[in-house]
């Protein structure tokens, strides 16, 4: 493969092939630096989940009251993020908003990531989780089946159909950018690639069968935006925990869940496009685009804020009133003060056109938004367990070192498959670009 260097009079068309393809290249020391960090972080967390696997649950900071910690958090956070990315590639597909070819690639494959870090989580929180397959409904001798009205069930099938619904949708929108990266490559990279685009020639009949399943996939996966995080709300709505108990979790966990999503597109995006130098594809128009749905996600998140304790404040029922006071005011107060900031009012500056065009200024925003989402899922779940019913047994909780070492394994994991993502497969949808030209 050739750099972007190119003469003047080359064909547009395959200026963005060769430019596009020009990131699949030899990997950089700052590179390769990246990926031992990542995996360093993975090999550590790992180490700390074999101990603690041998060792059991109790090195873990999990103890009564507060019995769902850090692991819980973690998976609502992976799946949250995990939404954006189909936001972004199939609801802007259906409305044929144009700026979504700069984002579309990345967004699917960070939901692809998120969910296989998610799905971590239930089984590190499970502890013996060499009998994970407990959680599966299947046939068995002693005709024993899982409890089909726990939520936990429900998120199986919720967070299962999504993953792959969104493997299949990002692979099939790859397969003619894949059958170009054959055409470019030699060896063992023709070969792989060769594989992987399933005999795609581009006829015309091909281009009409790939369209109608594009579009029907586009279509199936839209609902499901809401649909699963509205089951991992339902995880704490069908309790009767104050600060849980309410109807307005669904629409809130999927507006914070495309609002984190969207975050991490941007603080994914960014860095890619100023390393890999797609500034001519990944313009400051379509971030300015991307910002507007960011503020607008923080503006509906905001509003919930408001609601959920407005509705414990005037519904009459002083449990769930002092749960909210415990939340601004009690043992975790600073964190749901951050989680405030960084939420609802740093946002805000994106009102701003100036600010919402300055890149590093809507980098450092999106950075923040996920430190304040992943911080929101910790006060709701921490806070309410912490102060139910029962004075007597009331407490805090702080997470231990294994749990930290495995949370940011968890960063490692997905950073490190977004990084690998990087220099295997196409980062841009060539032939939408094209399209547009």
């Amino acid at each position: 493969m050739t750099g972007s260097n190119h003469p003047p009079t080359m064909d547009p068309r395959e200026q963005v092939e060769r430019d596009v393809l020009a990131a699949i290249s030899r990997p950089s020391l700052k590179y390769l630096g990246a990926v031992a960090l990542c995996a360093l972080l993975v090999a550590v967390g790992m180490g700390l989940f074999a101990y603690q696997s041998f060792v059991g649950l109790g090195v873990a900071g999990l103890m009564h009251p507060v019995n769902w910690g850090v692991y819980i958090t973690n998976f609502v956070f992976w799946v949250g993020i995990a939404h954006s990315g189909t936001l972004i590639s199939a609801v802007l597909f259906l409305f044929r908003a144009r700026f979504r070819t700069s984002f579309n690639r990345a967004a699917e494959a960070m939901t692809v990531f998120a969910l296989m870090v998610a799905g971590l989580f239930p089984l590190i929180h499970l502890g013996r989780v060499w009998i994970f397959y407990y959680l599966l409904p299947y046939p068995n001798q002693r005709q024993l089946w899982v409890n089909f009205r726990s939520p936990l069930i429900w998120d199986v099938f919720a967070v299962t159909t999504y993953m792959l619904v969104s493997l299949v949708f990002f692979y099939v929108g790859m397969v003619p950018d894949l059958a170009i990266a054959r055409r470019r490559f030699s060896g063992w990279g023709k070969k792989i690639y060769g594989l992987l685009s399933l005999g795609w020639t581009g006829t015309l009949n091909q281009w009409r069968h790939y369209k109608w399943l594009y579009i029907l996939l586009a279509a199936f996966a839209t609902p499901l935006v809401a649909s699963v995080h509205s089951i991992v709300s339902w995880d704490f709505a069908v309790s009767i925990i104050p600060g849980w108990h309410t109807t307005i979790f669904a629409p809130y966990f999927v507006a914070g869940a495309i609002f984190s999503g969207t975050a991490m597109v941007i603080t994914l995006v960014y860095p890619m496009q100023r390393i890999l130098k797609l500034e001519s594809y990944i313009t400051v128009d379509h971030f300015e685009a991307i910002a507007k749905i960011l503020l607008f996600t923080s503006l509906i998140v905001s509003y919930s804020y408001v609601v959920e304790t407005g509705l414990a404040y005037y519904g009459h029922n002083p449990f769930e009133a002092e749960q909210f006071r415990y939340r601004s005011f009690g043992d975790y107060w600073l964190l749901y003060w951050v989680m405030i900031l960084c939420n609802s009012l740093l946002p805000l500056t994106l009102c701003v056109k100036q600010l919402r065009r300055n890149l590093r200024w809507l980098f450092g925003v999106s950075i923040l938004v996920n430190v304040g989402m992943w911080i929101e899922r910790f006060v709701i779940i921490v806070n309410s367990l912490a102060r139910d019913y029962d004075p007597y047994a009331w407490g805090t909780y702080a997470p231990s070192f294994v749990e930290v070492g495995i949370t940011l394994m968890s960063f490692g994991l997905f950073f490190l498959l977004y990084l690998l993502f990087l220099k295997t497969l196409p980062v841009l949808s060539m032939t939408e670009l094209k399209e547009h030209m």
